[in-house]
């Protein structure tokens, strides 16, 4: 017998008045019957503290996914330390590899949360990490592991960036379309902080206590204690929705809609810069600056690194509130502006030799970037609740035919947008061994940020305003 979870005297779900909250039901393997977010009395009844309970630990396990999804970041500058001998080539390739990897692995994560259920797979995905963060430390450990070797092992933390798509796939379905902006800028930024962490704890892990040398291995074995938590507390404390069903067909029909792509496009621009620069970070400083590429605490080595990760994931759920209250196409415009000018002052700047100046410039673009995540990825609810006729499709999330579409389509574009974090690492690597610097590689992504805005502009805000909506 199923238990109720309204706070209304229990009753078959058949004589519910409609005016109340729908029945809410449970079944085992903790499925929910009855799911609808957008019905006022179900959601103020006991709809948002069941939202709230899934959301904070999606979260921590996307967290970790964007751990291990950028450990080869931070791994690579430490290398010869270590006693590798990879060159500028060799390196980026092991920055860029798991951003392929996870970008890829984002289509087929879509599907998972409505194949087995959000719960389920985040428990599944979760103990996925500990693959890529294992494999690390046995890798590394080993001056003369084979550069093929360290790539396949690099390879594979690509399923930590898998995690995003089917974490925000799962958490649209939770919130009202009113509210979806700051949800879903919450749970991305909450795993977008595991790269800031991730850059924030490990140089410290690994020369703690080395007495001047590193060890590299504890950057993978210091995750697993938590990983385990996070598939365990999945386990007890988060739910699969019934109504959470973004079926192939729902994805075909995404696939077909024109904007899917125009937003996936605007989506590498956004997250791709973020994800992209972020693994690029300590490279860029270390090359650049290396007298501030660490600083010694005590006994273990700090970077400024992780700040840039830490900036743009604060700054993306406030990208989605914006967008909340002024529209997803305002804010990814300003986004794309202040992008393109805080790269042009990085090129003009850099022949200063001025840390500081670079470190605050770079701050700056890391904040745009976090806050054109948002903003993007709010939009894309909108788009697909105004291509299916509804009137106030800023608001209103429209049937649930146009949910699962959108749904489906926040898998693509996140995978989509996720080639970004290979693009930027590769590009700037060709600049760096055919220029001998990095300003040809900015500003190519100046021109990128241009058209982006331009598209934007014309697209969204100028197209939204002539059907009379906000998009």
């Amino acid at each position: 017998m199923t238990a109720e979870l309204t706070r209304t005297a229990p009753a078959p779900t058949s004589t519910i008045p409609p005016a109340e909250a729908p029945a809410l039901s449970r079944r085992p393997g903790r499925w929910l019957d009855g799911w609808e977010p957008e019905n006022t009395a179900q959601w103020e009844s006991v709809g948002r503290g069941i939202a709230a309970r899934n959301l904070r630990w999606s979260i921590f396990a996307e967290f970790l996914g964007f751990v291990v999804w950028q450990l080869w970041s931070i791994v690579v500058v430490q290398l010869p330390a270590a006693g590798f001998t990879f060159d500028t080539a060799q390196i980026f390739w092991l920055i860029s590899m798991p951003s392929l990897v996870g970008a890829t692995l984002r289509f087929p994560y879509t599907f998972m949360v409505a194949r087995f259920g959000g719960r389920n797979w985040t428990i599944v995905s979760a103990l996925l990490l500990l693959l890529p963060a294992t494999g690390l430390a046995l890798c590394v450990g080993n001056p003369e592991t084979p550069f093929a070797v360290m790539l396949a092992v690099a390879a594979l933390a690509g399923v930590g960036g898998g995690n995003f798509a089917s974490s925000m796939a799962n958490i649209t379905y939770f919130y009202p379309q009113r509210e979806k902006g700051w949800a879903l800028g919450l749970n991305a930024a909450g795993g977008n902080l595991g790269a800031a962490v991730a850059q924030l704890l490990v140089p410290i892990a690994i020369t703690i206590g080395a007495a001047g040398a590193v060890n590299l291995p504890l950057a993978g074995l210091i995750w697993g204690p938590l990983i385990l938590v996070a598939a365990i507390g999945a386990a007890l404390r988060m739910d699969n929705l019934s109504a959470a069903r973004s079926d192939f067909a729902a994805s075909l029909a995404a696939a077909k809609e024109p904007h899917l792509w125009v937003l996936a496009f605007l989506y590498i621009g956004t997250f791709g810069s973020f994800i992209g620069f972020a693994g690029v970070f300590p490279k860029l400083i270390a090359d650049l600056f290396p007298q501030f590429s660490t600083f010694a605490v005590g006994g273990a080595t700090l970077t400024l690194a992780f700040l840039g990760a830490l900036v743009g994931s604060l700054a993306r759920p406030y990208g989605g509130r914006l967008a909340d209250r002024f529209g997803g196409a305002a804010m990814t415009m300003t986004s794309f502006a202040a992008m393109g000018i805080m790269t042009v002052a990085v090129i003009l700047t850099l022949p200063l030799a001025n840390f500081w100046l670079f470190l605050v410039l770079f701050l700056a673009l890391f904040a745009a970037s976090g806050v054109g995540n948002g903003a993007t990825y709010r939009m894309i609810p909108t788009v697909f609740a105004w291509r299916s006729g509804v009137a106030d499709a800023h608001r209103t999330a429209g049937d649930i035919s146009s949910q699962r579409r959108a749904a489906a389509a926040l898998g693509i574009i996140s995978a989509v947008g996720a080639y970004g974090g290979f693009v930027i690492p590769q590009v700037l690597g060709l600049s760096k061994t055919s220029t001998g610097g990095y300003e040809a590689g900015l500003a190519g992504f100046v021109v990128a940020y241009v058209l982006m805005l331009t598209i934007t502009g014309l697209v969204y805000l100028r197209g939204g305003r002539r059907a009379g909506i906000r998009i």
